[in-house]
């Protein structure tokens, strides 16, 4: 199978055009819930790529309003021709989510959601079972937590997801980055910076030049609600067990819209499987 199989093509992806603003694609982040946007310039011979604006970027940089300044540039593409197990290779290598299709021209773009989808209609066989690529090292939060705090742990911690944790210390929910998305806002204000000029009696300060008051910046940040983890989580966790076949494990993931699922032994949370996880099984 090849990526031109999976790949969604260029007239069904949604993508930002240079020159833009930030506004647009959290927008389009927050509507879709995608992890990231290509970035296009559009010339007399269509569309050319330019880099991808990611949902992380976003929320680091929240004074930075220009696309060209937030969109990454340095990151792998692919071809329709190529096999979907060396794209697979390249996404978990690179930790790529969203591969831009690229011949020439922009002609499309492949995701991880894509190849878990070809695993899950069978189309793409991937042997073996959940328990064979799922991590035993699982973040967690508190369900209590301020949502601002979960998401510090999430940046942290580099992945988009934290499994809540009751008083009890057993899982009772999961909390992703795309929820985070769906609830921030961007919010304008101003920075005082302080007098411009010493003041008059400073005896450091040149002869008639006086204060002319306090200068004032523009600023942009980022709000995140600060009510608790358990007021945003998902409480209706999907799991699987490590017998899990990694084609079930990725129809789960395609049937409930989810990029990770926690593995347990009964009712014991013992680890966790990302969908870029099960990539692994296409080409070990």
């Amino acid at each position: 199978m090849n990526v031109a199989d999976a790949m969604t093509p260029r007239e069904d992806v949604v993508t930002a055009d240079l020159p833009g603003t930030r506004s647009d694609v959290l927008e389009y982040l927050q509507e879709r819930s995608f992890s990231s946007v290509p970035v296009v310039k559009p010339t007399d011979n269509g569309p050319e790529y330019r880099g991808l604006i990611s949902r992380e970027t976003l929320i680091d940089q929240p004074d930075e309003d220009q696309l060209v300044m937030l969109m990454q540039e340095d990151l792998p593409t692919t071809t329709a021709e190529t096999a979907l197990e060396d794209v697979a290779r390249t996404m978990v290598e690179e930790g790529a989510r969203r591969v831009p299709v690229v011949d020439g021209e922009f002609e499309g773009i492949v995701t991880v959601t894509d190849v878990i989808h070809a695993i899950a209609t069978g189309d793409q066989a991937a042997a073996g079972t959940v328990g064979e690529y799922a991590s035993e090292n699982v973040n967690t939060t508190y369900e209590g937590a301020p949502l601002p705090v979960a998401e510090r742990e999430l940046s942290y911690a580099n992945v988009p997801y934290t499994v809540a944790l009751d008083d009890d210390g057993e899982m009772c929910g999961i909390l992703t980055e795309v929820d985070i998305i769906d609830v921030a806002r961007i919010v304008e204000g101003e920075e005082e910076t302080g007098d411009n000029f010493g003041d008059q009696d400073d005896e450091w300060s040149w002869e008639g030049i006086k204060a002319v008051g306090s200068r004032y910046l523009p600023t942009r940040d980022i709000e995140i609600p600060a009510e608790s983890v358990g007021e945003f989580m998902s409480d209706d966790v999907v799991t699987v067990s490590v017998s899990t076949a990694v084609q079930e494990a990725a129809q789960r993931m395609i049937s409930n819209d989810i990029e990770q699922i926690p593995m347990v032994t009964g009712e014991q949370l013992v680890g966790i499987v990302r969908d870029v996880d099960l990539l692994e099984a296409l080409y070990e």
